[in-house]
Formats: structure tokens, sequence, C-alpha cells
């Protein structure tokens, strides 16, 4: 079908192949067509198999799935086609076969004829191909407004130190952030939280049980993200950390697909029968939005992706943050210095320590110089949940004024 013989405006959607990326492109996408747009929201199967599923009945009509096949190679068979699971040194073979697919955007594009493409800052080439056919683009960006912001004042005041100092990066990430992206020259918008409801997620019984016998506010959850696996040095200082802490913890632990890693061998001999009922390991997926909008959790180890940033601060859990990479960094310091939080910090080294990780997740959760910390979060909770929907209706004021030219 032509999207243009619709009433409404028609977009294609196009993310980076990261569930980072898609989880609020999704959402964007939910909430642009309750406004009478309707979506095409393109990804590769494997992505788009668990939206499929989860797309409630509401949007079956507005929002339709388009796939994009990525060209076959020997080393990156089509379960491979996302970065969820994906082993590290795939990752730029992955880049490569989503920049070899372009002549299949350009198709897609070409057969859809939408009124706007919203496509993610990895595919420069995907607006290159829209502008072909005098298609408008516009660029959505899913990390913070503080990253943009830090990035746009080196690029235009070079020399000129950034004005909120608590906000600063090391040379090598702002290096590394620089490869990925450009300070726009454009307007900006913003779009407000875009969070995924929990009752989008899967039950995990066994996980819901175990949570209604903690106390309020007693427990940690630890998570860092689809994407970074940590070492096995990591894992177990973070392992020894949680169990100096003497705080009750669920932690999810993923291991890239294709490697036959055993959970009791990851971790530090006899931690797992050390636990007894005191921590729960679950490895692969656990329900994130139920975890964290559970009574029982009172901190979120994190490593500060920006959804996960997000989805803490809505249900008013602090976090205790610990980066690894890329807009990471930069998250855990705004969550420091808005106070939301408090950062584990590394070594000298850049090695995480046992002793560091116990003592913020102690003060966080249980300590009482950690109540400010948990005061804030529940008032940045509150702050979110009374603001509705005031910046999405500016956003869509402007896509409708771009589509009119």
């Amino acid at each position: 079908m032509d999207a243009r013989q619709s009433d409404g405006i028609s977009v294609l959607m196009f993310p980076w192949l990261a569930h980072g990326h898609i989880s609020p492109f999704l959402q964007l996408a939910k909430k642009l067509s309750k406004r009478n747009f309707s979506i095409y929201f393109c990804s590769t199967p494997v992505n788009l198999d668990p939206i499929k599923g989860k797309l409630s009945e509401s949007y079956s009509l507005s929002i339709q799935l388009v796939k994009l096949h990525l060209p076959s190679l020997p080393e990156l068979p089509p379960q491979y086609h996302t970065t969820n699971g994906l082993p590290p040194h795939l990752m730029p073979t992955l880049k490569m076969a989503f920049d070899m697919a372009s002549p299949n955007f350009s198709n897609i594009l070409k057969t859809l004829l939408p009124d706007l493409l919203i496509y993610d800052f990895l595919q420069p080439w995907a607006p290159a191909a829209a502008s072909s056919l005098n298609i408008p683009a516009v660029q959505f960006l899913s990390t913070g407004a503080t990253l943009q912001s830090f990035l746009a004042h080196r690029h235009r005041k070079p020399g000129i130190e950034f004005p909120f100092q608590e906000i600063h990066l090391p040379d090598y990430e702002i290096g590394r952030l620089n490869r990925f992206l450009e300070p726009s020259a454009e307007e900006d918008v913003t779009v407000g939280p875009l969070l995924q409801d929990p009752e989008d997620e899967d039950e995990a019984t066994d996980i819901v049980e175990w949570l209604n016998k903690k106390c309020e506010a007693s427990a940690v959850f630890v998570s860092f993200g689809s994407e970074y696996f940590v070492s096995k040095e990591e894992m177990e200082e973070i392992a020894h950390g949680l169990e100096l802490s003497n705080v009750d913890f669920i932690w999810v632990v993923r291991f890239p697909m294709g490697e036959k890693i055993r959970l009791e061998d990851a971790l530090p001999p006899g931690f797992l029968q050390r636990l007894g009922d005191r921590g729960m390991v679950v490895e692969g997926w656990a329900p994130q939005r139920k975890i964290l909008g559970h009574s029982s959790i009172g901190g979120f180890v994190s490593h500060c992706g920006w959804s996960s940033v997000m989805e803490g601060m809505k249900f008013g859990v602090p976090i205790i943050a610990m980066p690894m990479h890329l807009d990471q960094p930069i998250n855990a310091k705004l969550v420091e210095a808005v106070g939301v939080g408090r950062e584990v910090k590394r070594d000298e080294n850049r090695k995480l320590e046992r002793e560091e990780i116990a003592k913020v997740i102690k003060e966080v959760v249980g300590e009482k110089n950690g109540e400010n910390v948990r005061r804030k979060a529940r008032e940045l909770s509150e702050t979110l949940r009374k603001k509705g929907d005031e910046e999405i209706d500016v956003v869509v004021e402007e896509l409708k004024q771009l589509c009119s030219y």
C-alpha cells in the first residue's frame, strides 16, 4: 500500500539494530500512531519477531513491521543480525553487513514512499536515500540531551570549559564518541521519556515470588544491558562486592550467543552455594521494568545506558552507576550531579574494586547518608509522572510542519 493514500502522515522509522535503540524508537512509534501517524517500523527479522508478539491489537493497523534483510555472510548468520547477545568481535561485521544492506533499504523507501523518514545516527546513507526521493528525514537520537549538549559545546566552543563542571569525560572517551556522534547544527526537539510499560513484558513468576519475600526497598537489581558483557575479572569483583555488601540482590548475567560458558565457572568458586536466599542470579533475561517497579527494590546497579537510567528514574529507584563505555560515563556523571545516584569509582587502572562496590551499594540502599539520594529519586519519579506528553505534542506539530513543505 502507498502510505501517502492514508489520511494521516506516514512515517518510516529505522533504528540501529540494538535493543537500546529499537525500544525508544518503538515507544515513539506508539505515541505517534495515537496521533494519526501511520508507522512503518523497519529492522531485521530477528529484531522484529519479538515485537510482533507484543504489539497489541490497538496498534495492528497503525504500525506495520517491515523486514530489512542483511546480506548473507558466513560468520554472520541471520540470528546474529542484532546486537542482542552478539559476540563483541562480530560487532564490526554486523555494522558492515548493515551498511551493505543500504540498497535493500532504498528499495523499501521506493516501495512505501512514506511522507517522512525517522532514522538513527549510524546509517547516514538512509537520509541520503530519502533525499533522492524528496522525502524529508529526521534524525532521532535515543541518547540523553546531556551528551548532545556536551559534544555540541566542545564542537562550537573548543578550549572553553563546559559550564557544568560535574559533567566531564576523559579524552579517550570523547574521541570514541566523536566517531559516532556529530553535533547537530539543526534544530533539536526533545521527545520526553520513552519507556515501555511493565505490562508489555513476559511474566517471570520465580523472580516475582522472590521479590515478594523481601522487605520494602531492601534489595538491588543488577543488570548491565543487552550489549555489554563483563569480563571474568569484572564479574568476580562484582560478585564479591555484592557478597560483601550484605544487601539482597537479583543479578542478570549474560554471555555472548554461541559461547558455551557455565554460570558456575564464570562466578567465584562457591559463590552460588553461599548465597542462600539472599541473592538470585538469573542467566540471560529478566523483566527489568517489572523488577524496578517492585516495592522491594531499593537500588539499581546499572551500566547507565540511557534507557536503563530513565527506567530507574521512572520507578524512583536510585542508580548505583558502573558505566562501561560510550555515553554511559557521562550518564553516570549526570546521575550523580542530579543527586539520584552514586557512581562506583574505579581504581587508577580503571578496574572495579569489590570494596568500593560494596560501600556504594550499602550507602545507597541502607545507610542514613543515602537518604538524600533515595528522596531525590522519588521526587524525580513524581516529576516524570506529572510531565505527561507535553513534549511529544510539540514533536507532532514540528513533524507536521516539516511534511507540509
